[in-house]
């Protein structure tokens, strides 16, 4: 996260979650029903999930706080409404952390906002990465070739080394007559 300086939209709860790991949420979206006082405080962007009949109880608790805010109203759930701003805002990639992600989360949750879910996923799918996937996209392991390639430029610098100066070819001289 250090080196790639994402935007962290924290989607309710989420956004409490991103301030325990020591970040904190640019943007935070959600009815804001199980969002922290500390976290709607944390200077991040609130957009409040309104509904379709134009209902946003969220609303209500933000300005009790006085505290600016949006509403964006959507018969998807927050989370869609995450993806969906990330997604038409031109983002590269979107890396989901705590969302629905199976087949089993999409069919046994019961919820009827989980078809607009759905449909989300497949609309910003080319750019969407799961968390638990994204360790596969750094290869962290060490190749023979690349091995050999720094056993060689260390073998090099130490010849040329060795031939430039004096004192090193002394040594070497003596650690080789110790050998024999």
């Amino acid at each position: 996260l250090k080196e790639q300086k994402p935007l962290l939209i924290g989607v309710d709860g989420g956004a409490d979650a991103i301030l325990e790991l020591g970040m904190t949420p640019d943007v935070i979206i959600g009815d804001m029903d199980s969002v922290s006082e500390r976290a709607l405080r944390c200077g991040a962007s609130l957009v409040v999930h309104g509904y379709t009949d134009g209902r946003a109880p969220g609303s209500e608790l933000l300005d009790q706080l006085g505290l600016d805010h949006v509403v964006f109203a959507s018969a998807g759930t927050s989370e869609d409404i995450a993806m969906l701003m990330a997604f038409e805002r031109g983002a590269e990639l979107i890396v989901a952390v705590g969302t629905h992600s199976s087949m089993v989360d999409f069919l046994d949750k019961g919820r009827p906002g989980m078809a607009s879910t759905f449909l989300v996923r497949i609309k910003v799918g080319p750019i969407l990465v799961d968390a638990k996937g994204v360790n596969r996209l750094y290869d962290t392991r060490v190749r023979g070739r690349e091995m050999i390639g720094m056993v060689l430029a260390a073998i090099i610098t130490l010849v040329i080394i060795s031939l430039v100066s004096e004192p090193i070819r002394t040594v070497l001289r003596g650690l080789f007559l110790d050998l024999r």
